[in-house]
């Protein structure tokens, strides 16, 4: 039989005890009182010893026990109480405490001892410097985390079709010749998540946004050689967004993390259908109107819903992650906007153009990155996301020159712990294809209470 560590030197004890030779008195012959009361005694420390041997036997078959489930592949959550982890966990059985030599009809109690406690690291995903939209690391149970953050970001394109996630489905009838839109937007956003239990969360998101665009074009039918530039704005709240996250069971520290999330995207923002369109066919006289909105939207204009998933994978000392999702845009009936006449005065100044149903593209996005920890407080990451726009369609057709759209983003980012509470994320992202924005730049401050 095994013997537990920490059980040898008390059955080295028991053995000496046992095998001490009688005491002198034993031997001698005596009146049939003191024989019968001697004889009592020797029973009642034999009774001990054999009670002192069933608990031993009785404590190595629970150790086997549970080495046997360590060793078969038990998981991490049940590591984490054999391992006694803090004040939740479970401690390991003790050893019965053994009678001191010659103190007869005295036994020990089972009392807890605690090993050690496992690092809260080993059942949660490692920390990284986050680059995307989704954390990696869920918030812990009890846990209220408050992230204000900041994005601005610029891109100069020669096609009026998107600014992110926001679809501007401009129509133009080809009296103007849109040469480059200029665009920049600013975000301020304040997102809250609560830790409902160890591996479950929940998130409200509310930004508030600022965008700016230039539309350079030059009017074509006129001989006009001269570009005009046309400009807007917009400022209100922007889409707020809900967020659940989930992580399944980790198998072991040699596996996978995998956070299940679904995100649901309101449209509580001011959108292109309920701002006012410049003239779509000529204003007056020889000038043309732009068919451009006059007011920027700070919405999408389209309640959607992304399922998704987030991998990651220590492999020290870098970490590995990505996602994988699908955004679905809620097709919008009954859609109408308000454009400009140029009627002259005393005439109605707008009207309402019937649109039918709007059915924004789905996207498909995934994106993988590379995460490495410099020292306790600073780490750094890189990463690419990759996003495929579907074309937009209007009463079940395509729109007239919706196409399928490619945005690719290189990301580089870092984060840097400035106490137990706070941190400074910064996140840099570069557009490789003619549809993504040029830069952006996110500056994220988590604050845990």
């Amino acid at each position: 039989m095994t013997v537990p560590r920490g059980a040898g030197p008390a059955l080295a004890l028991l053995a000496a005890a046992l095998a001490m030779p009688l005491p002198a008195w034993t031997q001698d012959a005596g009146t049939p009182a003191a024989d019968e009361a001697r004889i009592r005694t020797l029973e009642a420390r034999l009774d001990e010893q054999a009670r002192q041997i069933r608990e031993l036997r009785e404590y190595v078959q629970g150790q086997r026990a549970g080495w046997d489930e360590a060793g078969s592949g038990v998981d991490a959550w049940r590591l984490d109480d054999l391992r006694a982890r803090g004040a939740a966990g479970a401690a390991l059985p003790a050893a019965p405490a053994m009678a001191a030599a010659g103190a007869a009809g005295q036994s020990g109690e089972d009392r807890p001892v605690p090993v050690g406690q496992a690092p809260e690291e080993s059942t949660r995903p490692p920390e990284v410097a986050q680059i995307f939209d989704q954390p990696g690391v869920l918030t812990p149970r009890g846990t209220l985390v408050l992230e204000p953050s900041l994005q601005t970001g610029y891109y100069s394109n020669d096609r009026v079709a998107l600014i992110g996630y926001t679809v501007i489905p401009a129509i133009l009838i080809g009296l103007i010749d849109v040469r480059q839109v200029k665009t920049t937007s600013l975000s301020v956003g304040l997102a809250a998540r609560y830790g409902l239990a160890n591996r479950f969360e929940l998130e409200l998101k509310v930004p508030y946004m600022y965008i700016r665009g230039d539309t350079v074009s030059r009017e074509i039918f006129t001989g006009s050689a001269q570009d005009s530039v046309f400009s807007a704005d917009g400022s209100g709240l922007g889409d707020i967004e809900m967020t659940a996250r989930y992580q399944l069971p980790n198998k072991g520290a040699d596996r996978p993390f995998y956070v299940l999330w679904l995100r649901y995207k309101s449209r509580t923002g001011e959108d292109l259908f309920e701002v006012t369109t410049d003239c779509v066919t000529r204003c007056v006289a020889n000038a043309t109107g732009t068919g451009l909105p006059l007011e920027l939207p700070t919405g999408s204009g389209f309640a959607s819903v992304q399922p998704g998933v987030t991998w990651l994978y220590a492999s020290d000392p870098v970490v590995f992650f990505g996602s994988l999702s699908y955004l679905h845009n809620f097709a919008r009936k009954d859609v109408s906007r308000t454009t400009l006449t140029g009627a002259p005065e005393g005439f109605p100044q707008t009207t309402t153009e019937y649109l039918g149903e709007v059915d924004a593209g789905d996207i498909i996005g995934f994106n993988v990155g590379i995460g490495l920890a410099l020292n306790e407080r600073a780490a750094i990451s890189i990463g690419y996301d990759h996003n495929i726009v579907q074309r937009s369609q209007q009463n079940g057709s395509d729109l007239p020159g919706s196409v399928r759209v490619v945005l690719g983003t290189l990301m580089l980012g870092g984060t840097y712990r400035i106490s137990e509470r706070t941190s400074l994320n910064i996140a840099l992202g570069a557009g490789m294809t003619r549809d993504t924005p040029d830069v952006t730049l996110v500056a994220r401050l988590p604050i845990r209470f």
